[in-house]
């Protein structure tokens, strides 16, 4: 039975790195927590299996305005938080029509089933440093101009300001969070981060002897998704619905990033990497590093683990899972 007391979310994509660490601290803060799940062959519930008999589960599909109404009408959450999306970059291109159905129009049908059942429910969306895209200033705040370059920047930008719209015109409680790139133990193997601490503990452990990447030069602001998740919770509980960038402020290169990696398992990166400069995407003119200043002043928000430490988090776990 359900308390009807009790605090009520709906989380999309809680089987992702970042839904699943929303549903851990929605349920460490007492929360009844509904998670939307496709019912697929292929969907993976390894990042939320410690928390399974804590959420309830609901059948839905961005791809399906019925099915979000009913599972807004099942729950009659307090709060929604869309983490949904075809996420992935390269594969937006692949796949353009299918990014724009689920990140784009996806955010549509929520908001209006949103609108549908109950007016008064706080919406949080799933914005992204990709917004900015080709930017002429560093760095980035809530007034930079946006600029993407990727179907799934553009995508993202229009349900950035879908959501936008519908705060302005309807009055709905509509926040979006612009996060910068976020990581964690538990990224996908597909993302440059996981790459290369799953490729170091590897190495470590005699399972390979080299590690291919290209550009790295390339500089990212790079914080943990603990933290960040930690920034979405804070946007729902105010007074007032805005927008909110959310990062370290910090920006460090590849490089850096295999430095320390490699460090933190005795070895030395440059006997190990190889550059493929097939790999190597065009330059940046500037560099996405984002202000965090108006987090910082008005929700409180303080990124509590540093680059350094991430790193190191993310390889102990790689060493730990491969070394079994």
């Amino acid at each position: 039975m359900t308390d009807a007391g009790a605090k009520r979310a709906l989380v999309t994509g809680v089987t992702g790195q970042d839904g699943s660490y929303l549903a851990e601290l929605l349920v460490s803060k007492r929360y009844e927590v509904y998670a939307l799940v496709r019912r697929t062959s292929t969907t993976n519930f390894e990042r939320i299996e410690h928390l399974e008999e804590k959420l309830h589960m609901l059948s839905g599909d961005l791809l399906d305005q019925n099915s979000l109404q009913a599972a807004i009408e099942e729950a009659r959450p307090r709060e929604v938080y869309n983490l949904a999306a075809q996420s992935f970059i390269p594969a937006s291109w692949d796949q353009p029509s299918l990014t724009s159905e689920v990140t784009a129009l996806g955010v549509t049908r929520m908001l209006e089933a949103i609108r549908s059942v109950d007016p008064s429910i706080r919406f949080y969306q799933a914005s992204t440093s990709a917004l900015f895209g080709k930017v002429a200033i560093a760095p980035q705040d809530e007034q930079t101009a946006l600029n993407p370059r990727t179907p799934y920047g553009v995508c993202k930008a229009y349900a950035h300001l879908m959501a936008t719209t519908y705060r302005e015109h309807y009055g709905l409680f509509s926040c979006s969070g612009i996060l910068f790139n976020h990581e964690s133990p538990r990224r996908g193997q597909e993302f440059v981060s996981r790459k290369i601490t799953d490729g170091v503990a590897r190495i470590k452990l005699g399972l390979s002897n080299k590690l291919t990447l290209g550009d790295l030069d390339a500089r990212r602001d790079w914080g943990y998704a603990g933290d960040y998740v930690r920034a979405m919770w804070l946007m729902l509980q105010q007074e007032e619905p805005d927008d909110f960038v959310i990062a370290t402020g910090i920006d460090h290169s590849i490089g850096d990033f295999c430095r320390i990696a490699f460090e933190r398992a005795g070895l030395d990166w440059e006997e190990y990497v190889v550059v493929d400069e097939a790999l190597k995407r065009p330059p940046e003119e500037v560099i996405l590093r984002g202000d965090p200043s108006k987090a910082h002043q008005l929700l409180g928000w303080e990124p509590r683990v540093n680059f350094e430490e991430l790193v190191h988090m993310m390889v102990d776990y790689d060493l730990e899972v491969l070394g079994g």
